[in-house]
């Protein structure tokens, strides 16, 4: 833990006293933009066919959605995953398609598919690469957003490979300058500021005005400027004079009047100089600002946070930019996050965007699908409109899996509200698949609009899961994860008083099992048996 020129007795408080950051980070709003008001329906192209893509197969698999009655169903995106752009960005900067692969251009594609009723989605990832070492977005959010929304993308996976996570350090600050573009800067002393946590001045007589603030770490500690002055509203430029310090790179965050944040990345100083300037645009009104200095990193999921926010905001303006110069009417880009669950991203997802993967990659493995069940399940209370958890895409129709466990995989993913994202080949769909993907009460229930994720409402060989509905009725679905046949009982009385599925108390209760069409009556305890790896899903009137 460096101790980049904090003062002796603050680190020491950062080491041994453990003080509790100072609460800097803002209390972000849920990231809404219009769509996801049910968890999105599609396909995507990773889990079959890798890095085989192109454009004549990715339309052969829109066609083959719309022959097959997908489309009627609710699967609306055609995904391309990683593998569609070129290895090279454009003289200007923009992300293409693989010249190869996809020679008439991703806007053609987009325009295809949307003939067809349907919408593109694309990928990249949050890091200097793709996981296929392909352009990626990281430092380049503004731009990517705006070339996907002008070709028309409405859906957006944004992976995590080749990610440089956000410093928790920040530079040493003597003063900021405040100027318009043409103009000469008032310069603020730190002096002139208010500390807050950590944050302290200390002395360098090397420094113009002989004292800089260290202690702005971490969440730790802020210095505000409550008195920044200025004649109009507009844009100005906001220079961080700093202290040279460190081989290791920084980050800063600016907040204008409690609301909009700017970012300044500071790179590793080499010391041929003592000070170094660093600037970037920030808007005010006329009259007095307050501008607001400290660095909200406090662990490598706060990074994360700020920088899938970030293309989060990024997809928004780039989408409404494109209305605007268009006149036409703004295509929102569904926004699904790919952290693999590392940073508890459930903690903090419906801040950033519409969806976001809770584990690993899927496999078309029983025991993954199984593990990735387990962990997604204990989730539910993270879900809601406009915001889900994503256990990854579907693996039906593909591997070496059983009817039952075909059946098992769907339907739990439609009671955990998942985003029903097909993987398979769709052009080569058999009978039995089709029927388990086209199953509309299975669906139904996936896009209920209370949206509601299943809670698991008793563990063991046999789960049994709840997923209240809009209507007032409940889903049961009794999961049978071994490998033999089981009985299994539940009292459904149970679902009365609790807080979370809240089931209307009744003398008697209708069930209807939605892949049988089997009905039943009871007054409280439902048995079922099971075949192994199966899963039954009941409505409860």
């Amino acid at each position: 833990m460096k101790r980049n020129g904090m003062c002796p007795i603050c680190y020491l408080k950062r080491l041994f006293i453990k003080s509790k950051p100072v609460s800097n980070a803002p209390a972000f709003e849920d990231y809404s933009n219009g769509v996801a008001s049910t968890p999105p329906m599609g396909w995507s192209s990773w889990n079959t066919f890798r890095n085989r893509i192109s454009e004549d197969l990715i339309l052969e698999i829109a066609r083959a959605m719309k022959d097959n009655g997908l489309t009627d169903a609710g699967y609306r995106y055609v995904n391309l995953d990683d593998n569609w752009q070129s290895s090279e960005r454009t003289l200007g900067g923009d992300l293409i398609g693989d010249y190869e692969a996809f020679p008439h251009g991703i806007a053609y594609v987009a325009d295809k598919v949307r003939e067809l009723g349907m919408k593109l989605g694309a990928y990249t990832s949050n890091g200097t690469l793709t996981c296929e070492d392909l352009p990626a977005s990281l430092g380049r959010e503004r731009q990517d957003a705006y070339t996907l929304a002008k070709w028309g993308v409405e859906y957006f996976k944004y992976d995590f490979c080749h990610n440089i996570p956000i410093p928790c350090y920040a530079p040493l600050v003597y003063s900021i300058g405040i100027s318009e573009f043409d103009g000469k800067p008032t310069e603020y002393s730190v002096q002139n500021g208010v500390l807050g946590g950590l944050a302290r001045f200390m002395h360098d007589k090397k420094l113009p005005n002989g004292v800089y603030v260290s202690g702005l770490d971490k969440n730790l500690g802020s210095i505000s400027f409550n008195n920044i002055e200025v004649e109009k509203d507009g844009e100005y430029v906001l220079s961080v004079n700093i202290k040279k310090h460190g081989q290791y790179e920084k980050y800063l965050i600016a907040k204008v009047n409690g609301e909009e944040e700017y970012e300044l990345h500071i790179p590793s100083q080499k010391k041929h100089n003592v000070t170094a300037r660093f600037q970037t645009v920030v808007r005010l009104k006329a009259g007095k600002n307050t501008i607001k200095l400290f660095n909200p990193i406090a662990c490598g999921a706060d990074s994360e946070m700020y920088q899938y926010r970030r293309m989060g905001i990024a997809l928004k303006e780039g989408a409404a930019r494109v209305a605007e110069e268009t006149g036409a009417p703004v295509k929102p880009i569904m926004f699904s996050i790919c952290e693999w669950g590392f940073g508890k991203p459930y903690k903090w997802g419906a801040k950033a965007g519409n969806l976001w993967r809770t584990t690993p990659d899927i496999r078309p493995w029983w025991f993954w699908i199984k593990m990735i069940y387990e962990h997604n399940v204990k989730l539910y209370k993270y879900s809601g409109v406009g915001h889900y958890n994503d256990p990854d895409m579907l693996e039906v129709g593909n591997g070496k899996l059983s009817y039952n466990q075909n059946v098992s995989h769907f339907s739990l993913w439609c009671m955990m509200n998942a985003p029903l994202i097909l993987g398979n080949d769709i052009r080569k769909m058999d009978e039995q698949v089709k029927g388990i993907v086209l199953n509309k009460r299975l669906i139904a229930i996936n896009q209920d609009k209370l949206c509601k994720q299943a809670k698991r409402v008793k563990k063991g060989r046999v789960d049994v899961l709840a997923k209240p509905l809009e209507d007032g009725s409940v889903a049961l679905c009794f999961f049978n994860k071994s490998a033999r046949g089981a009985k299994a009982k539940y009292d459904i009385r149970r679902l009365v008083d609790d807080e979370y599925v809240r089931m209307a108390k009744k003398e008697s209760y209708d069930l209807e099992e939605q892949w049988s069409g089997q009905t039943l009556k009871t007054s409280g305890e439902t048995k079922v048996v099971l075949e192994k790896h199966q899963s039954k899903v009941y409505i409860i009137k």
